[in-house]
C-alpha cells in the first residue's frame, strides 16, 4: 500500500478558496523524483506547492491521468472527498518509471494546478504495453477528510 502526504499548503488553499474540491478537474501526475521544493522546507510554502515545481514523467503511451469524483459531502462537520480509481494503460510503448503519484487541481489558474498530496510507492514502477496501473482511491474513508 502507496503512503499518503497531504501537501500543508493546501490547507491554505482550501481556506484561501483555491479550490472547490466538488466541480474541479483533478489530475494525476507521475514522478520518479522524490518530493522536493512543493514540499520543503519544511511545511511548503503556498507559492511553491504546484505542479510545476514537480518533476514529471513523460506520458507518451500513458491513458488520461484525469480524475472522476464520486463524492464531494459533509456529515456532521466532516467533509469527505471519494475518487473514483483511476486505471492507467500503457498503449503503443511503455510508460514510467516512477514512484510518487500525485493528485493536483487543474481548475484554477492562481495558483495554477495547485498540488494537493502524493503516495509514495516505495520503489519505482514501469508500465509495459498493454498493462494497467490502478491508482486505489480509498472508497471507504475517502481521499481525504477535513473535519
Amino acid at each position: 500500500m502507496a503512503a499518503f502526504n497531504k501537501f500543508q499548503a493546501f490547507v491554505e488553499h482550501m481556506a484561501e478558496k483555491v479550490h472547490n474540491l466538488g466541480s474541479d478537474q483533478l489530475v494525476i501526475a507521475l514522478s520518479n523524483t522524490a518530493p522536493g521544493s512543493e514540499s520543503t522546507p519544511p511545511t511548503g510554502a503556498s507559492s511553491t506547492c504546484v505542479l510545476a515545481n514537480v518533476t514529471q514523467i513523460s506520458y507518451t503511451n500513458c491513458s488520461s491521468r484525469n480524475v472522476t469524483t464520486s463524492a464531494s459531502t459533509q456529515s456532521s462537520g466532516t467533509y469527505k472527498l471519494t475518487l473514483n480509481d483511476l486505471v492507467l494503460t500503457a498503449s503503443g510503448g511503455s510508460f514510467g518509471p516512477f514512484r510518487y503519484v500525485y493528485l493536483y487541481n487543474d481548475t484554477p489558474t492562481s495558483p495554477a494546478d495547485p498540488l494537493i498530496c502524493y503516495w509514495d510507492y516505495g520503489s519505482a514502477v514501469t508500465i509495459t504495453t498493454g498493462n494497467t496501473f490502478t491508482v486505489n482511491f480509498d472508497d471507504t474513508n475517502g481521499v481525504l477528510q477535513v473535519a
